[in-house]
């Protein structure tokens, strides 16, 4: 094999195919890259860890096809700490020659059928959607993923393709968070659940720009095709929450606020809280305020947002971070937080506008004596 690419070039499809690369691994080319380089000017950069491959494709200037395997930690490093030039790559029976300027590294290979096969994705149904939107949707969403393997299928988010286009759902058992958008391109109705970590992959891919990314339902894949790269992650089995029953909607208390100023708001009074001094969030919510309060070893911390509308003094717990973090999600300047009692769920919609994305919070029971 030998080919020669711009060093910048190279570099970019290393740092994205090596997201997928297992960091330890008892198969020596599962902490490595498969390089194939192909008569038609094409070089591939494959990483995998068995439940997620990333392939890369970049432009060379081809002067012999062929494949193997090198170390993705080492080849990265050296790639990246190359002078900017043009680089030169060859290889001949797994002893690799890689120059750049004046420097130059020769290295030992691995012999690329120790290297297992991507999954094959025959497609069933397909969508397509701007990179930008699916990188905005996977962000908003995947901070409600379980961490919980006891459910596995709750450790991914859910993908649901219908006549109102596609909505992504995300439970982990305190909190919900839903985003919905409508699709350029799909053929038919149809959904699977795809792993959390394979999503914070495919956010990080994703750009800032129109271009679509086409999404590919298999038998027990997932294919994601963006750019020049594609990521294949295995789909989640199992009984998905009833999202739609779990979900209240007919709650009479409905009171609107600025976004960043109810973060604010939370975020001081959350300054006494830590992972070992735990504290509810205690929102009193009356008319045109809600009064909040936590209360820890350290002391007590009181802060008060405006809000429009009126709560009746419903007083109600939660966990301030879960409540952050929807907020944090939420694309919108103002919400509108729809309750009902101290135990059911708020639930967090855009105060204007078509309603794409929801969050749920589960609330906190509040001590006696709090």
């Amino acid at each position: 094999m030998k080919f020669s690419c711009e060093k910048a070039l190279l570099q970019n499809a290393i740092l994205t195919a090596s997201r997928a690369v297992s960091p330890k691994s008892t198969i020596p080319a599962l902490e490595g890259l498969l390089l194939e380089a192909e008569d038609s000017g094409t070089v591939f950069l494959t990483g995998y860890n068995q439940e997620t491959g990333i392939r890369s494709a970049i432009q060379a200037d081809v002067t012999e096809a062929g494949s193997m395997v090198l170390s993705a930690r080492l080849f990265g490093e050296i790639v990246r700490k190359m002078p900017d030039d043009t680089l030169l790559f060859q290889e001949e029976a797994l002893k690799v020659h890689i120059a750049c300027g004046m420097s130059e590294f020769d290295l030992m290979g691995i012999d690329p059928e120790d290297f297992p096969e991507l999954p094959t994705v025959e497609y069933q149904n397909s969508l397509s959607i701007p990179e930008q939107t699916l990188r905005a949707m996977i962000g908003q969403t995947l901070f409600a993923v379980s961490d919980d393997e006891s459910r596995p299928v709750h450790t991914g988010s859910l993908f649901v393709v219908d006549e109102e286009g596609l909505t992504m759902v995300a439970v982990d058992g305190f909190r919900l968070a839903l985003r919905r958008e409508p699709v350029a391109e799909k053929n038919g109705t149809f959904e699977f659940v795809v792993p959390g970590a394979s999503l914070s992959e495919v956010e990080k891919i994703c750009r800032e720009t129109d271009e679509l990314v086409g999404i590919h339902q298999g038998a027990r894949h997932i294919l994601f095709k963006i750019g020049s790269t594609i990521l294949i992650s295995r789909r989640l089995e199992g009984e998905f929450l009833a999202w739609r029953q779990a979900i209240p909607r007919n709650n009479p208390i409905k009171v609107t606020a600025n976004t960043k100023q109810l973060l604010a708001c939370i975020d001081r009074v959350s300054l006494i809280v830590s992972e070992k001094l735990k504290s509810p969030l205690r929102c009193v919510i009356g008319e045109g305020e809600i009064d909040m309060t936590t209360k820890t070893a350290l002391g007590n911390a009181h802060d008060c947002c405006p809000v429009e509308g009126n709560g009746n003094g419903l007083e109600i717990g939660f966990n301030n971070k879960y409540m952050m973090d929807a907020l944090k999600a939420a694309p919108k300047d103002q919400v509108t937080l729809e309750l009902s009692s101290p135990i059911t769920p708020c639930i967090i919609v855009p105060a204007e506008g078509e309603e794409n994305f929801l969050f749920m919070v589960l609330p906190v029971r509040l001590k006696a004596d709090f």
